[in-house]
């Protein structure tokens, strides 16, 4: 592998010519002006309408938008404009200008059932059009989505990155087949509780199992250790995720008991003390939502999603016991610490010392290879544990 690329190559910039709300788009519009800016994801076709005619365009991006006429968007490209407009005939947003919320994947599931649902129409959609391997159309579709959250992504994070810095963002990772109400799941919930409640921003592959466990305890962070206990009796009333119909109705089940004051999209920061961040992707969308998030930046591409979640973990990882998928995901953070690529990492916490010493004995291969990492030995970031406290004690001092 060659060596790093530069800090500034992979750090996190600002973009202040990018509009993505409304009141920024009605703001900058009474200027006169959108010359140069970028304008993600409006729909500009609701009233107010704006009157665009007399307003300076030349080279704005307009990509995802929606107008109220073609005559609109033709008019803004003889005027100097470059406009994308959404696709059609898609089942997502072509320019998502917000992460996902689980109630925005559920929805439908009221009226339809689990095949009804957000989540599963898109993964349907993904499916009939090439899934991993799409047409020329769809593909396109999916990577402007995908840069959509990807810009998403980086407006939720800024403000809790600034206030509590990257060393305050935990992973964790483990088995998506770890059942409802088993010893893991519990301990995987205990875990994102303890962590929710240290001011850690909880984040995870968005799947279910040890996943969804990690995001529900960070959802129940502002309730007591008997309540966390209570909701997960209830989820282990459908413990197996094959079961999608009932795996998703109980999950909605314990946020309707569960419910605390509805929280805003913008800035707000209580979403990541209401679940955390979970980073799925359309790829695994056999297995159902994890509804425990409090945002979810979902992907097609699960290349972008996997180096997503490492590369905000900067305050350690923790891997609960895992098969392939697990332990890919254990040396490509090990790559990402070796080589520095993302800046300094935190602690790698493996729970079930048996598991990953016996079953699946990574460590001795881990341990020396950070040891000869050019940035000096760093094989005293891996720790063994089979105490959730002393995870949180490690992560968190």
């Amino acid at each position: 592998m060659p060596t790093p690329p530069p800090a500034d190559v992979i750090e996190p910039q600002l973009h202040t010519d990018e509009i993505q709300t409304r009141d920024e788009f009605d703001r900058q519009l009474a200027t006169g002006r959108l010359t140069g800016l970028t304008v993600q994801g409006l729909r500009l076709d609701l009233a107010p309408v704006p009157d665009l005619t007399g307003v300076e365009v030349a080279g704005t991006l307009f990509v995802g938008c929606r107008f109220a006429s073609r005559d609109v968007g033709a008019d803004l490209v003889r005027r100097g404009a470059n406009v994308v407009p959404p696709f059609s005939g898609l089942p997502y947003p072509t320019q998502p200008a917000h992460l996902y919320t689980p109630e925005d994947l559920a929805a439908g599931f009221a009226e339809g059932g689990f095949t009804g649902m957000y989540d599963t129409r898109v993964y349907d959609h993904y499916r009939a059009h090439g899934g991993a391997l799409p047409d020329v159309k769809e593909a396109l579709g999916q990577r402007l989505h995908d840069h959509g959250v990807d810009n998403a992504l980086a407006d939720a994070t800024r403000v809790w990155l600034a206030r509590h810095g990257p060393q305050s963002v935990v992973g964790i990772m483990g088995g998506h087949a770890v059942r409802r109400g088993s010893p893991a799941y519990r301990m995987a919930a205990v875990l994102g509780w303890e962590l929710a409640r240290a001011d850690r921003l909880v984040v995870t592959g968005g799947g279910p199992g040890v996943m969804e466990a990690a995001n529900l305890g960070a959802y129940l962070a502002d309730r007591s250790a008997t309540e966390l206990t209570e909701a997960i009796d209830l989820l282990a009333t459908a413990p197996d995720f094959t079961d999608h119909h009932r795996y998703t109705a109980t999950a909605l089940e314990v946020r309707q008991r569960y419910a605390g004051v509805p929280r805003p999209r913008g800035a707000d920061l209580g979403w990541a003390r209401a679940g955390g961040l979970a980073i799925p992707t359309w790829l695994y969308g056999h297995e159902p939502a994890n509804l425990f998030a409090g945002r979810i930046a979902k992907y097609f591409s699960n290349a972008i999603r996997e180096d997503t979640i490492l590369r905000l973990a900067r305050g350690g990882i923790v891997f609960a016991p895992g098969r392939a998928g697990t332990v890919q995901e254990v040396f490509q953070a090990a790559t990402k610490t070796y080589y520095g690529t993302d800046g300094a990492s935190g602690a790698y916490i493996f729970l079930d010392r048996d598991y990953w010493t016996r079953e699946l004995p990574v460590e001795a291969l881990l341990r020396p290879l950070l040891a000869a990492s050019p940035f000096g030995d760093l094989s005293s970031t891996i720790h063994l544990t089979d105490d959730v406290r002393e995870a949180v004690r490690l992560l968190t001092t």
